[in-house]
């Protein structure tokens, strides 16, 4: 990675919201309409096996962001209090890679969704700050911070995000120092009715939404999401979502291209957690059911990483990684690898897969983690093993022959010892990384929200988890 060490590069992240990988036309969906983010794809590597550390927004998110699983940094479930009415900084113990970048003299901004508590101050080394007030919600009027006061947004929000970061771009190539970009929007997360620009609904007007056909009702479907015989609209209030989103990521590629610093900066996209629009016979992610699920349309997201000139252009990438490599893979990019964290972490930098040779394997033996709460995923490019505390039900799934995870063979006793081994390596890993304080095994998360902080039981401020979706 030396050659990549001369010169630190910008970095633009965007990041999208309930985006499973199967909605972007680059990762084979035939009906959904996403040209700048196929464009991306042709100019950098696609990764098709890269997962969330959990099916839920504000622990994948801080994971991203500090390279720690939730039961490391003891964000469990969506912050459902704690932002804007007596914030709190979830994450105030942790070290986020913005940190690290910023006292290494990049200029760090946000424009977009935060959704880890106290959204009204900036942290973890960002300068530039203007967020959503909690986690999502409308898309017009929507409540915002900006420059530490709360307002509402009149226009389609993500037009306005993408404005505010246009701006920081301006401000910011008059600058000799490198900067970061966080472009967090809220799509394509729900609202989905009456909530986009008509233009990009009436694309959809006509679609057979054979992606994302709608599966006889999950056995433990959850009523949170309802979509009910109105599920065509939703549809096409999801598709329209992303769509309107591709647009303003296209503003974006252009003003980078066009201020001439398009090969200076390096560009990801992804989302933070999947999303399954009926596919597994619900509407929703990790916590559309309970008990709450991984399977891979909540676990799996895109990945895009693109830099012209330094970065492989139209690669795919079969490599299982997760959301906890993203830190130590980025810091390792712009060579700030040698930063001691303080803790061991359990991801591993994944930058030599950007090279044009790579050296890395992409063998089966790779294992990836997942949780939520109480829940705790292996997963191999063969198997996925799900184990709930403490009494089940667990799952098993062998998915060379079941892809979609439809026959659980937790029962068969043709694969007890398949089973056994792989709870032995899950049981293993999360002991070797688990922080005993916010083990998230001992917190009742039932997909519901959080309030407060996780590990405070002696305190009598227990974390509350018991408020609607948000």
């Amino acid at each position: 990675m030396a050659d990549l060490r001369k010169k630190k590069p910008n970095i633009v992240c965007i990041m999208s919201d309930d985006q499973g990988i199967w909605s972007l036309g680059c990762y084979g969906n035939k009906e959904i309409q996403t040209p700048n983010l196929d464009r991306l794809a042709e100019t950098g590597v696609k990764f098709n096996e890269f997962f969330c550390t959990s099916p839920v927004c504000s622990p994948a998110r801080a994971s991203i962001l500090t390279g720690k699983i939730p039961s490391q940094h003891g964000v469990h479930d969506w912050i459902a209090g704690g932002d804007v009415e007596q914030p709190i900084e979830y994450l105030e113990e942790h070290v986020a890679y913005t940190e690290i970048l910023a006292e290494n003299d990049y200029v760090c901004g946000l424009s977009g969704k935060w959704h880890l508590g106290d959204s009204l101050k900036p942290q973890k080394g960002f300068s530039h700050w203007y967020v959503h007030q909690a986690g999502g919600g409308p898309y017009y009027d929507a409540p915002m911070v900006r420059d530490g006061t709360c307002m509402n947004e009149p226009g389609y929000l993500t037009e306005a995000i993408t404005n505010d970061a246009l701006q920081f771009l301006d401000d910011q190539t008059r600058d000799e120092r490198p900067f970061y970009l966080g472009i967090h929007y809220t799509a394509p997360h729900d609202p989905w009715l009456n909530s986009h620009p008509e233009e990009f609904v009436q694309l959809y007007d006509d679609c057979a939404f054979e992606t994302c056909p709608q599966k006889e009702l999950q056995k433990w479907f959850s009523p949170t999401m309802n979509i009910g015989d109105d599920w065509r609209e939703h549809a096409k209030g999801y598709y329209a979502a992303i769509t309107a989103m591709d647009q303003q990521i296209g503003r974006v590629l252009d003003a980078l291209e066009e201020k001439g610093v398009r090969e200076d900066t390096v560009i990801i996209f992804m989302s933070d957690n999947g999303f399954s629009c009926g596919q597994h016979g619900f509407w929703g992610k990790g916590n559309g059911t309970f008990p709450l699920n991984m399977y891979d349309y909540s676990v799996k997201v895109p990945l895009i990483i693109s830099q012209p000139g330094r970065i492989t252009e139209g690669r795919s990438c079969d490599a299982l990684l997760s959301g906890y490599d993203f830190m130590p893979t980025l810091l390792d990019y712009v060579g700030l690898d040698t930063y001691k964290h303080g803790t061991d972490l359990p991801g591993k930098s994944f930058a030599p897969l950007l090279a044009e040779e790579s050296h890395v394997s992409e063998n089966n033996a790779v294992v990836i983690y997942d949780e939520y709460g109480p829940v705790r995923m292996i997963r191999t490019k063969e198997w996925k093993y799900i184990h709930r505390y403490p009494y089940g039900p667990h799952e098993l799934y062998h998915l060379t022959n079941d892809p979609l995870e439809r026959i659980n063979l937790i029962e068969s006793p043709h694969h007890k010892a398949v089973w056994k081994e792989l709870k032995y390596q899950l049981s293993n890993w999360f002991h070797e990384y688990v922080d005993t304080k916010v083990d998230g095994t001992k917190e009742s998360v039932v997909g519901t929200g959080q309030i407060n902080l996780a590990g405070l039981k002696n305190s009598g401020e227990n974390a509350y988890y018991g408020r609607s979706d948000n």
